[in-house]
């Protein structure tokens, strides 16, 4: 038994399903995880959901932006983009059982035996795992919920841009989602810096990836994300970064967590890095 944590699919289901080859894939006897982003920007949203979810529970799966995005699209909060591409899964006869299996799928997974912590995006440095987790289930609630419409109404904005243990109502589900789908950088301070898209090199003096912020509470466990596609393969500081920007021409990737050994193929352009 292997457990692969493969970056953002983005709707690249024929890049999927090589990778598998590649690794060897084994539905009866290996589990695969998801960080987040199965849709959007690639040509085949739907073939991918559908595939993953047929997978059951040997597939573990966290949401990202575009997952969201999709889920509020769907709900009629938000308007589609031009540069969107899951108008199939809208459309699809089973788009219901899809997407209830989608809003169902978790912020954060914690794997007590693996010891891994996987999310889609990052985690400010006042959160250690257990209290990250704890924000997670807060989030999930609402998004599972009745609450669900209003919640997806006012989910966009960059603030708050900092963690106050007071913050409530939208405000503070507002900044545990935009942690979880959406930070790359951010201040000493932990301060959201969110419209920063580039690889960390070109970022703003003063403002460093999440998972450098000096004393970051999360440091203990190793983590496993996505969503940074600039940033590319990565593996210090106990993190591992998984998206490599499959969409934009890169490689999807993936990490086989027992032994550390990474796998990768090539991808087909179908957008620019940053637009992902």
């Amino acid at each position: 038994m292997a457990t692969y944590a493969i970056g953002d699919v983005q709707g690249c289901y024929r890049e999927l399903l090589r990778l598998l080859e590649a690794v060897q894939f084994d539905a009866a006897r290996d589990r695969l995880w998801f960080t987040g982003d199965l849709v959007n920007r690639g040509r085949q949203s739907l073939e991918v959901l559908r595939f993953i979810r047929s997978l059951g529970d040997r597939a573990v799966v966290v949401l990202g932006n575009h997952d969201l995005h999709l889920l509020a699209v769907a709900q009629g909060t938000s308007a589609l983009r031009p540069k969107d591409t899951f108008v199939d899964v809208l459309g699809a006869d089973d788009r219901n059982e899809l997407l209830g299996w989608l809003r169902r799928r978790p912020l954060l997974h914690d794997d007590p035996v693996l010891r891994y912590v996987m999310i889609h995006a990052g985690l400010p440095p006042q959160w250690d795992i257990s209290e990250a987790r704890a924000y997670a289930r807060e989030a999930e609630a609402v998004i599972q919920g009745a609450e669900a419409e209003a919640f997806f109404r006012a989910m966009y904005g960059d603030e708050p841009a900092q963690w106050r243990d007071d913050l409530t109502g939208i405000q503070r589900l507002r900044f545990i989602v935009n942690c979880f789908t959406r930070l790359r950088v951010c201040d000493d301070q932990g301060r959201l810096i969110l419209n920063y898209k580039g690889a960390p090199g070109a970022r703003e003096p003063g403002t460093m990836p999440w998972f450098e912020v000096p004393g970051r509470r999360s440091a203990g466990r190793p983590i496993v994300f996505g969503h940074w596609s600039t940033l590319g393969r990565y593996h210090e500081q106990n993190v591992f970064n998984l998206d490599s920007g499959c969409v934009w021409g890169g490689r999807l990737t993936a990490l086989r967590l027992e032994d550390r050994r990474w796998f990768s193929v090539e991808c087909e352009a179908v957008c620019s890095p940053g637009e992902a």
